[in-house]
């Protein structure tokens, strides 16, 4: 059984009612949102069988193909990206404030040019972007580039490889997994 306590978010208005405020502690204002996420397919102690999840083909369809296409990436990958990163959750914030459907971390997304994470077009452009150049970093090789996508080109440099984070390692894994079933499904 696990044990480990869930990830909480909450929303609220920010005090001077100008824009929102994200926080794993609960706000004193009487109007919130709870949003919660957990990566489970980052989580080495996940019981999901990756084999057999149901996939999501339809969900953001065009601008999934449309990205993959101008970033000439395979959109079965961008699909199996997102299922991993966010299980097509759009609203997603990871604890560590990765945020939307491919999970960008506010200074990559600004470095990619997105303006607001939770926009899906802006999210999954950023996304297949960011991704795109990890590809073209590590030669083509989808294993080094989603290893790179979770943990950061750098690590994988750094280690000439797949680090050996116990969570990188099943995220890579689960992403290969997702990536030839959503090939097989067209």
């Amino acid at each position: 059984m696990d044990t480990r306590r869930p990830t909480v978010i909450y929303k609220s208005l920010s005090d001077e009612g100008d824009g929102f405020v994200f926080s794993d502690q609960k706000p004193a204002q009487a109007q919130f949102e709870i949003i919660r996420y957990d990566c489970f397919a980052c989580d080495p102690g996940s019981s999901v069988d990756w084999h057999s999840v149901a996939l999501n083909t339809q969900a953001y369809a065009d601008i999934v193909v449309s990205m993959a296409t101008r970033y000439q990436i395979d959109p079965a990958l961008v699909r199996a990206v997102i299922h991993a990163e966010s299980a097509f959750n759009a609203r997603a914030l990871s604890s560590k404030g990765a945020q939307g459907l491919m999970q960008l971390m506010p200074g990559t997304a600004k470095d990619l040019g997105v303006e607001n994470a939770f926009d899906v077009r802006q999210n999954i452009e950023g996304g297949v972007k960011y991704l795109a150049q990890m590809l073209r970093q590590f030669n083509g090789d989808v294993r080094l580039a989603t290893a790179a996508y979770n943990a950061g080109p750098n690590a994988v440099r750094r280690f000439n490889g797949i680090p050996p984070y116990a969570e990188t390692e099943v995220y890579v894994e689960r992403v290969g997994i997702l990536h030839q079933r959503y090939r097989q499904a067209g």
